[in-house]
């Protein structure tokens, strides 16, 4: 039997399905790729979606996978809604790349005044926090077009998911980490989602070979967050889990899109569910309601 890999036809999303291809190929399971446009890739404004702009980039996968045209499905797991789509479930979480969030500069330098390029909120309200000095850009694309604006000159530097980098083998000239001090991730950042559909328990079977446990812990910590603070959106909200001695802990904040209001909050527990509960509650007696409210449609 050969699985039908469902993703999206960017370079990053193919380099992520073969990353699963070839992971299901050493357990002896062969596949193929099936590459699907969705509307983020059209171009959509994100109010078409109902899951707003997270959903522009899986929406239409998800639906293949519920009609049967492929048998799994490759997703960053930052793109994905805080709740899974009924009828499907992710089967696999492989072992979470970098979660952090990478400096990439023209010249190497990040003078006062310097233009950093990003299109995400999250990204942006930090900037005006670490270094209110510089200007921040709006810009987008994918990996390559934004590297290439950079290189044109559109912007001074980048602020980039280093699991980008690094699946592409991609190394600029000039590129910095960001600390959890500098810049807190996106909830998901870094790891990979494998759906299937909750009823095809043979598909389910074979992924749980991939499935990675400190990596699952980790998403489904953070993904607990957002459910809880009412993430579908693209919401200025960072959040870092990983494994700790009581069981999982976790790196949490709310900002407002001009970084002039901040709730944040460390949280220890036993269970995803207990740090995600402790943590969502800890930002909302900080204001992070009031704070995301800014910015949800």
């Amino acid at each position: 039997m050969t699985l039908r890999i469902g993703t999206r036809g960017s370079r990053l999303a193919l380099a992520q399905a073969r990353e699963v291809a070839d992971a299901l190929s050493v357990t002896g399971v062969e596949t193929e790729l099936v590459t699907i446009t969705t509307a983020g890739d059209r171009g959509a404004d994100p109010a078409s979606d109902p899951a707003g702009v997270k959903g522009l980039f899986v929406t239409e996968i998800v639906r293949a996978l519920l009609d049967e045209e492929i048998d799994l499905a490759v997703h960053s797991a930052k793109d994905l809604p805080a709740g899974d789509d009924e009828g499907v479930v992710i089967a696999a979480v492989p072992e979470r790349s970098s979660a952090l969030d990478v400096l990439v500069t023209r010249d190497g330098d990040l003078p006062p005044g310097a233009r950093v390029g990003t299109s995400s909120i999250r990204r942006q309200a930090q900037v005006f926090r670490w270094r209110p000095d510089v200007l921040v850009k709006d810009l987008r694309g994918n990996v390559d077009t934004r590297l290439r604006k950079l290189e044109e000159g559109e912007a001074d530097a980048l602020i980039i998911a280093a699991a980008g980098l690094l699946r592409l083998g991609v190394v600029p000239e000039h590129v910095e980490p960001m600390s959890l001090a500098e810049m807190v991730p996106a909830p998901g950042q870094g790891c990979l989602a494998v759906q299937a559909r909750a009823s095809d328990d043979a598909t389910i079977q074979i992924l749980s070979a991939l499935d990675h446990a400190a990596s699952r812990i980790a998403l489904e910590t953070e993904r607990g967050l957002m459910a809880r603070l009412g993430g579908g959106c693209a919401l200025p909200l960072g959040a870092f889990a990983e494994l700790s001695p009581r069981g999982v802990q976790m790196l949490a904040i709310a900002l407002s899109p001009d970084g002039s209001r901040i709730a944040r909050t460390e949280v220890d527990g036993a269970t995803p569910e207990e740090v995600a509960e402790l943590a969502a509650l800890d930002l909302s007696a900080g204001g992070a309601d009031e704070i995301l409210g800014l910015v949800r449609p």
